[in-house]
């Protein structure tokens, strides 16, 4: 990648102060920034390494007043962090979307359609009735059932296995060892004490812009769809159950586990080991901190935190309680006492009388 700071400021409706025929190949920290990258100001406490990198080119605010003089060509942008984002993306954009042609050994079947620009690693896999977009790159040792329906601009790292009939929508990205369409965890308990295996006949069907993590798993639905909609993003290792849907532009951290048919709202943020039981519905724009337990409906706007869960102020007002427990323990004992030595001292004045 190399463009002109120019070219930058109009990529970021930015405003160039400097030399805006500089060029810039490299994304840098402002701190070890070198000539021919590029850097960001966004956090006031990083801003005496502005006047010290040795960067080609630095993102500030708009309203940014330097107090020393700055070697950096910069680029005025409304927010540096979101601008240095779009870089970033770019950046990658360049990285990972390069490649084409089909290695060998792979196979994709002969009823199998693919677009323009295509990258099939070797070892890969693509079933019948496959249809793959434009631009997608697939990388070695992926699996592709039949039926499958991937569309443009998606990344699929290595590993990935991706069963029958699912659905996968325009740039998405789906990294290593990720499985999606497995049977969903279905048995049916028999009188004899065992279980029978409910067959799992949905798909999964992923929207646009939609991140799954690492060895995360999506199971298909019994029927119909496990649904994850567009702009959800899923951290690694993270389990989603048979029919569940997953609202637009909710974030999921690693760890976390979401039974089947429970359904979670948009722009809903869940953080790290957060365990969602099934069959529930979490409302819209719900946050839900870290080893959070949730066993009941969840309405909209929420901060639920604890296993099991509680709205934020409940919890925080149960912990301030619980923390000092043992040192109510103790002043409890020590009233037990002076009450046992003052009844005691009472009933040992009423037999002298």
């Amino acid at each position: 990648m190399e463009f002109s700071i120019n070219d930058l400021a109009a990529m970021l409706n930015g405003e160039v102060e400097g030399d805006g025929t500089v060029k810039v190949n490299r994304i840098d920290k402002l701190q070890e920034g070198k000539k021919g990258g590029i850097c960001f100001l966004s956090n006031p406490k990083y801003e005496p390494y502005i006047y010290t990198t040795e960067a080609s080119a630095a993102l500030v605010r708009r309203d940014f007043k330097p107090k020393k003089k700055v070697k950096a060509t910069l680029i005025r942008v409304d927010d540096p962090y979101t601008s240095f984002t779009i870089l970033l993306e770019e950046y990658q954009k360049t990285l990972t979307f390069q490649r084409s042609g089909i290695e060998t050994p792979s196979f994709i079947d002969q009823s199998a359609k693919f677009g323009e620009n295509l990258y099939f690693g070797a070892f890969s896999y693509a079933g019948r009735n496959t249809i793959i977009g434009n631009n997608v790159k697939i990388y070695p040792q992926v699996y592709i059932g039949d039926d499958v329906k991937i569309g443009d601009n998606v990344v699929i790292y290595p590993g990935v296995k991706i069963y029958s009939r699912t659905v996968i929508g325009n740039h998405c990205t789906i990294h290593a060892g990720a499985v999606i369409g497995s049977d969903g965890f279905g048995f049916a308990p028999q009188p004899d004490g065992s279980f029978k295996t409910i067959p799992q006949v949905g798909n999964v069907v992923l929207g646009d812009n939609v991140s799954v993590g690492a060895n995360t798993t999506i199971d298909k639905a019994t029927f119909e769809s496990t649904i994850i909609e567009n702009g959800v993003k899923l951290d690694n290792l993270i389990q989603v159950a048979h029919n569940v849907v997953i609202g637009s532009n909710t974030v999921i951290a690693a760890q976390s586990g979401i039974s089947g048919s429970s359904k979670v709202g948009k722009n809903c943020v869940i953080a790290g080991q957060v365990g969602i039981a099934g069959h529930l519905e979490i409302g819209d724009r719900v946050t839900l901190a870290a080893q959070t337990g949730i066993i009941a409906n969840v309405p909209s706007g929420e901060v639920r935190l604890g296993s099991p869960s509680m709205e934020r102020m409940k919890f925080l007002k149960s912990f301030s309680i619980f923390r000092i427990l043992p040192e109510l323990n103790l002043r409890l004992k020590q009233l037990e006492e002076k009450t046992i030595n003052l009844s005691a001292k009472i009933e040992s004045k009423l037999e002298k009388k």
